[in-house]
This record gives C-alpha cells, structure tokens and sequence, in this order.
C-alpha cells in the first residue's frame, strides 16, 4: 500500500470513528444520571394517567414519562404542550384544541386527535364523574384537532381537564388496545421527556430520556426514582452521593441537612394543604356529629409548634382546606391553639372524660405529624389509635369510603378552590363521605355560573360554611423539606409554583 492510499484510508477511519464516537459523547454531555430518594413506596397504578387519584404523588412519575394537552410549567399556571393552543365557542359549549405539528409517543407513532379522544373516554379516575356528566361528547375534526362540547357552559372545564384530573394526559390508543391496562402498567408507553426502562416494585423506577420530545432535549440523559421510605436511611444515602435529590426529610434531620457542607436544603410551600376529617359526623350516634367535639379536636393541638419542630416553621399555617395561591381562595380566621377551651367544649357536649375516638388513620410518609397531633388530642381526652397505612393503599381505602372515625387527609393536587371542594366537600366528591344540602346548593350554582364575581362569592361562602362547621380541622399548607447533593446544578424543585417535586424534568442538570 502506498503512503497516499495508506493516508486517505487513515483519514476515512478517522472519519467514521468519530460519527460512531458522536452519540456516546452526545450522551455523555447529557450527564449520566440523577437519582431521587423517593419517601412513599411507589405503586403501579402512578404509571398510567387513566388512574389519577387526584392528589399529587403520581405527577411526579407523569411529568417524567406522560404529556398532556396542557399542564402546570415554570411561570405559567397553565402552559400549552401537546396542544400548541384551544379556542372556545362563543356561547362556552365547545373546546378545540389543535395539537402540535409531529408530536411522537415513545415508540415512535405519531400523536392524534384519535388519542386525545381515548385518552378522555379511557379516563376513570378522581372527578372522572363530574368531567364525564357534563361532557356530551369528545370528537376528532381531523388528525390534529379534537373538540369537546358540554352539555352546558362550564367555566372550570379547562381547569378539571387539564390540571386536576390526568383526562388530559394523553396515552397512545393503539398499544394500549394491543397490550391492555395491565399490559400497560408493566411497560407504559408515554409522550413525556423520559422513556420507561424499569420498574421493580418497592425498589426503583428507572427511565431514559426521549431525545424526540418536542419541548427540548433533556440534559440528563438516565432518571432513577429509588425508594427509601426512611428518613435517616435517605439522608444517609444523599450524602454518601447514592442519590442526588431526597424527598421529605424534616425535624432533626433537616437541621443536619442544612448543617451539612455541600449539601441543600431546598424548602418549597406546596398546594398541599393537610387536614383531620371526621367521617362520621352525619351519624347522629357519633360523638363527630356535635359541632362542640369537632372544633374541640381543631383547637386541641398548636399547629405552630408542630411546624417549628417538623418543617422548621417552612409550612403555612393557613386553616384551610384550599392552598392559599388557589384561584377563589377564602382566608378564614387565624387558627387557634386553646386546651382549656376544647376540654370546656368537650364537656359541654357530654364528654367531661373524654372519650375513645378509635383509629386515627393516616398515610405513613406523614406519620409523624399524626403523632403530634395525636398526643395534643390525648391531652385534651380524645384517646385515639394511630393506624399509618402505606401512601397507595390509604388514598385507595379513603376514596372507597372505608375509613372511620378520625382521618388524616391531604391533596396537593392542582387545580382551584371549586376542584378541592369538588374532591373533598360536595356530594358525589372522590374523598366526600357526606355534605351538606346548602353546601351542594351553592356548589352546584357555581359550576354553571359565567360571572366570576358570582362565582368567587358562592366558593367563598361555601368555604366559610365549611370553617364555621368544622367539616375539616386544617393542620397547614405543606412545606416540603428536601435534599439535593453536590453534583446537582439544576434539581428543578420548587420550579412549577405549588408542585412538590422537581419538574420539569428536562430541565434537571449536572454540573459540568
């Protein structure tokens, strides 16, 4: 071989090394990967959007492997994704959204109309029967657009299809109809900025990114969702770099975080409000029924002191139900800490001695406050049993109407005042185990109600009748203590305003 031909084959080597080289160095520039330590066991029904329980937790899985027509982003409580934009009729009964130009699911088909439309009929989860009532019918326009036209003017339409619901996230209809629901859990198929790889339950969620999302490439290219429900054992675990990010670490804990050099303590107020709901205070035969024994247990317990010691005086002490950034919000009296008022009005009522209260159930990522409370309530003579229940199976149980007695609930969903009233006050609701006819009035008035001056007045008076009852003694507004490592330049926690995780996840990045 001669020296030139000797050369040009070097060259032409040379050349075709470095194009085979160019995607493992592409995917090297996008960092290897993030690992969260996650604080809840997480559960497989969290994989598909069908099943949305209307709180928050699953949104941290959809907002890694699902898109929906429009959700929650940085700076916009309402950003258009998978739908560029929506235009509605003049007389408020028809929404078209027009999708975006060559959007892909993961396996490469392409997004449509067709998808849109089964992803909303396929929808069964939290307020599925509110949406569904007042929905006449979802249809395909073309490939790009679909319309969904009401029975009547809603003015919450957007609000519960987009964002307090998972109706419009949006799966793929052909290979869900090929694999099935079941099918779908063990390997989803999404439009969002990470692809599954695995799922081992009770271990991790393991996905990698989607070169093809259409927002932008992510800059991390492995995500790893690693379960840790203990708090010491997630703290431990972030500094010896095993993870990244850590979920959920308080008291104590959060104090040797913030202490911890090249450590972060990242404290974010959520729209997670936190409350103690008595089922059974519409049977007469239950101490709950008397308005005395139920504000006794709201002014039992000193709700600053329990967010000094737990989220070192982070959280919001709101007394509400609603979070206070919610559109219609209605701000009640301060809340009040009076033992010696709750044992006068606990006699009043007939229970001079107190009484058994029986299980205070509670989700056990959140047991610690429960503790707290319970101990304030003991001092006063309600004696209560504490029966923590993992996070999956105490929504599932709560929404199945199995609970009794005193139960510690929560929701950080999106949404407004009138989607948290739907969900925990009105008839009907996911979480409602009974109401109240004025109550159900007013709330059916509103939601067919143009006049948002009308509208905020009715959600409004619905939540002082609820604060005048006691129907909930509100504990706070979350702050969500969390962790992040020293190899983590952008985390995304506390990005999107009231979300409690990181997200976007796209937006995650190591630092070089």
């Amino acid at each position: 071989m001669t020296r030139t031909l000797r050369s040009s084959v070097s060259i032409v080597l040379t050349i075709i090394a470095l194009v085979c080289a160019a995607p493992a160095r592409e995917a090297a520039a996008q960092g290897d990967q993030v690992t969260w330590g996650v604080h809840i066991t997480l559960a497989p029904t969290w994989l598909d959007p069908a099943e949305s329980s209307g709180i928050i937790t699953p949104y941290m899985i959809y907002y890694a492997l699902h898109d929906a027509l429009a959700k929650p982003m940085p700076g916009q409580l309402l950003a258009p994704s998978l739908a560029e934009s929506w235009t509605v009729s003049k007389d408020h009964l028809a929404y078209e959204f027009l999708l975006r130009q060559g959007i892909r699911f993961h396996n490469g088909d392409q997004i449509t109309a067709e998808d849109v439309k089964f992803s909303f009929e396929r929808y069964r989860g939290a307020a599925a029967k509110t949406l569904k009532d007042r929905v006449a019918a979802v249809e395909v326009v073309d490939p790009r657009r679909v319309r969904v036209r009401l029975k009547q003017p809603w003015p919450d339409f957007i609000t519960f299809y987009t964002t307090a619901t998972g109706a419009g996230w949006i799966v793929p209809k052909k290979y869900l109809e090929k694999v099935g629901d079941e099918g779908f859990k063990k390997a989803p198929i999404g439009a969002g900025p990470y692809r599954f790889v695995s799922f081992t339950p009770g271990v991790e969620v393991v996905m990698e990114a989607f070169d093809g999302y259409w927002r932008k490439r992510p800059n991390v290219r492995r995500i790893v969702f690693k379960v840790i429900p203990d708090e010491s054992t997630r703290l431990a675990a972030l500094k010896r770099g095993e993870v990244d990010v850590v979920y959920s670490i308080r008291g104590a804990l959060a104090e040797e975080l913030r202490r911890t050099p090249g450590l972060q303590l990242k404290a974010t107020v959520l729209q997670g409000t936190f409350w103690l709901y008595f089922p059974e205070q519409w049977d007469a035969k239950s101490p709950w029924h008397n308005p005395k024994v139920r504000e006794a247990a709201s002014i039992a317990f000193d709700r600053n002191a329990i967010n000094q010691a737990e989220t070192l005086g982070f959280s919001r002490i709101t007394n509400s139900i609603v979070p206070d950034i919610f559109e219609f919000f209605w701000k009640p009296p301060a809340a009040v800490y009076d033992p010696a008022k709750a044992k006068r009005l606990l006699a009043e009522a007939g229970y001079a001695n107190g009484f058994d209260a029986g299980d205070y159930t509670c989700d056990v990522a959140y047991a610690n406050i429960a503790e707290a409370v319970q101990n304030y309530l003991q001092a006063v003579g309600i004696r209560t049993r504490l029966r923590p229940l993992e996070r999956a199976a105490f929504f599932s149980s709560y929404g199945e109407k199995k609970f009794r007695n005193v139960v510690q609930g929560a929701s950080g969903a999106f949404g407004n005042a009138a989607t948290r009233l739907e969900a925990f006050v009105a008839a009907g609701g996911t979480y409602v185990y009974g109401s109240y006819p004025d109550i159900d009035g007013l709330f059916q008035e509103q939601a067919a109600d143009l006049d948002l001056k009308r509208r905020e007045a009715m959600l409004q008076r619905i939540q002082q009748l609820v604060h005048e009852r006691t129907v909930y003694a509100p504990i706070w507004q979350l702050a969500f203590l969390n962790g992040v490592g020293p190899r983590v330049e952008e985390s995304s926690l506390g990005a999107i305003p009231g979300f409690a995780y990181s997200g976007p996840y796209e937006d995650v990045k190591l630092k070089k």
